[in-house]
């Protein structure tokens, strides 16, 4: 059964992938970036508004989180995480069809991993700060080495280096996204609570960056006839429910590998199998995912879960690491103020 769980992991993964080759045609036939993520984060939001009315356990929790963001248990920025993923999907429809799915994915691996780093430095996650070790330090060195890698046969006066910050950049934001997702899910009890304020924060900040983009350079002329190019949001909520079915038998470290590593196998494989646009896959395309696979598990191995999980109180909510602590010591000073 473990096998089973493993492997949902790394579909999840090659899921992520389909999503950035579906958005960035979809942005290549609307001639729009930033429509297509506007597109694809909406017609989540949609879906979800939907089951929103029919599943109660959500409602339930949408009505915690802002209780405690009323008292103060719950920052509101902690609700923003859609904002990390509205990046992420805008990256795609902007650089997908330059760069190619394979380089693209490198990119932001690269950006995952080192924000990673400075995400549990800065202690933004349920489970409070965590020390960096060597071998992650190591491991973000060598993902950079990967995407230089991957590029090395492309560079010159043509190359879009540009386009390459953007994923790099959308790669740390996913990580502050999955920190701040952690405490939403905590006080709501409910994945599906956590992932709706993700497409609804997301697709607000989109709406808005193209609404600016009409504006200045004016809103596509009319939408593809293609239906699978408006899928992108659907394959966005399976993945994240993968993910989130899959943390509790896995951990978030396994999780967070097997998903990497059907990333790049995925990119890879549309790539070579289903090539669209101007991408090339060369032996330096596939040395450079080669190397960020063994970057990422090098991070991977170094950064046990021990102190990191949540545990689940009688009432079914979870409670992170850092407050199990707080809550200890509270109970210690209790005692002894009491004697």
């Amino acid at each position: 059964m473990h096998v089973v769980w493993l492997l949902l992991a790394v579909f999840s993964g090659a899921l992520i992938s389909l999503q950035a080759r579906i958005n960035g045609q979809l942005a290549a036939e609307l001639g729009d970036g930033t429509a297509a993520a506007v597109l694809s984060f909406g017609s989540g939001l949609l879906v979800l508004s939907a089951g929103l009315l029919v599943v109660r356990v959500a409602r339930q929790g949408l009505r915690r989180v802002l209780k405690d963001v009323r008292e103060a248990r719950l920052k509101w920025w902690q609700l923003l995480g859609g904002c990390g993923g509205a990046t992420f999907v805008l990256a795609q429809g902007l650089t997908v069809g330059a760069l190619g799915v394979a380089l693209f994915t490198v990119a932001v691996v690269a950006g995952q991993v080192g924000g990673g780093l400075l995400v549990d430095a800065k202690g933004l996650g349920p489970a409070g700060p965590q020390r960096p070790t060597a071998r992650r330090a190591v491991g973000a060195g060598l993902v950079l080495v990967a995407v230089g890698v991957s590029m090395a046969d492309r560079l010159g006066a043509g190359f879009p280096y540009l386009l390459l910050v953007l994923p790099v950049i959308a790669g740390v934001c996913v990580s502050w996204q999955q920190a701040v997702n952690g405490h939403v899910r905590l006080s709501s009890g409910s994945a599906y609570t956590g992932t709706f304020f993700n497409f609804l924060t997301g697709t607000t900040v989109l709406g808005l960056v193209f609404a600016g983009h009409a504006v200045a350079a004016g809103a596509p002329a009319g939408l593809p006839g293609d239906p699978y190019l408006y899928l992108g949001g659907i394959v966005g909520i399976a993945f994240i429910s993968i993910a989130v079915a899959t943390v509790q038998k896995l951990g978030v470290l396994l999780l967070g590998l097997c998903t990497i590593t059907g990333q790049l196998l995925g990119s890879l494989a549309l790539d070579v199998f289903l090539p669209h646009g101007g991408a090339q896959v060369s032996a330096f395309t596939v040395g450079g995912a080669v190397l960020a696979l063994a970057a990422v598990a090098l991070a991977a191995v170094s950064g046990s879960s021990r102190g990191g999980r949540s545990r689940v109180t009688a009432a079914g909510r979870a409670v992170s690491p850092a407050a199990r602590r707080s809550a200890a010591n509270a109970a210690a000073s209790s005692s002894r103020t009491s004697t």
